[in-house]
């Protein structure tokens, strides 16, 4: 990956929420940097930080200091309109809740980011009915989420992320409720899209097995990050 262009760049970041009179750090002077076609891990203890980083970078939060880059735009510093657009082009999310809507089948989840950019639906659901293929649900398509077992529901949510064709995905303890089984089919999954894709991953996991198959890791601890092999990783 050494030869592949830059594509996030952290400089310098840092993030304070008030707990009444006092400040409290979460993180300081975070600066780190990601190359095009990665898959990088991020972990740490429970409540170190991980997630609210990860929010930070997909801009659906702000630091109290510092710079994110990606592509070389600084990103951090976008209003909130160009914010959510940058957002929804170039970024696809996953998070440990799938979030899918119960009222709609699997397959209008899948469209839904294309529908509300204003796809024409038919074109919507052709796109959406290609991804459900994707990972390996399309029998599913029009079963409802709550018709759905947690790992499919996982699957949905990633071919929902992924349909808009972003550059970047951000996923947030993305297997956290699944079973053992079900989570390796669908880190193997997210690994198989990562490639075939040529995406840039970020991954929040708590699994140290998987970290240990992503390209990079940064560990978060007591305000700091520290990149380590992934090999020595302690499972």
């Amino acid at each position: 990956m050494e030869d592949q262009p830059e594509i996030l760049r952290v400089d310098g970041l840092k993030k304070v929420y008030k707990s009444g009179q006092t400040d409290l750090v979460l993180f300081e002077n975070l600066s780190f940097q990601v190359r095009k076609g990665e898959i990088l891990a991020i972990v740490g203890e429970s409540g170190a930080g991980k997630s609210s980083l990860l929010h930070i970078l997909g801009t659906l939060d702000r630091a109290s200091e510092g710079d994110v880059y990606c592509a070389q735009i600084p990103v951090a510093k976008l209003n909130d309109d160009a914010a959510a657009d940058f957002r929804n082009r170039e970024i696809g999310f996953v998070w440990q809740f799938h979030y899918l809507l119960p009222e709609f089948t699997a397959q209008e989840n899948v469209a839904m980011p294309l529908l509300m950019r204003g796809t024409a639906y038919r074109q919507a659901m052709e796109k959406a009915a290609g991804w459900m293929r994707e990972v390996g649900l399309e029998s599913r398509s029009h079963h409802r989420a709550g018709e759905l077992s947690g790992g499919e529901q996982q699957r949905v949510a990633l071919a929902r992320a992924l349909i808009t064709e972003p550059k970047i995905l951000m996923a947030d303890e993305p297997t956290g409720d699944l079973d053992g089984k079900t989570a390796e089919l669908v880190f193997g999954m997210i690994q198989r899209l990562h490639r075939d894709y040529q995406l840039t991953s970020l991954i929040v996991t708590h699994n140290l097995e998987f970290a240990r198959r992503c390209d990079r890791v940064l560990k978060m601890h007591q305000g700091m990050v520290e990149e380590v092999p992934p090999q020595a990783l302690k499972i």
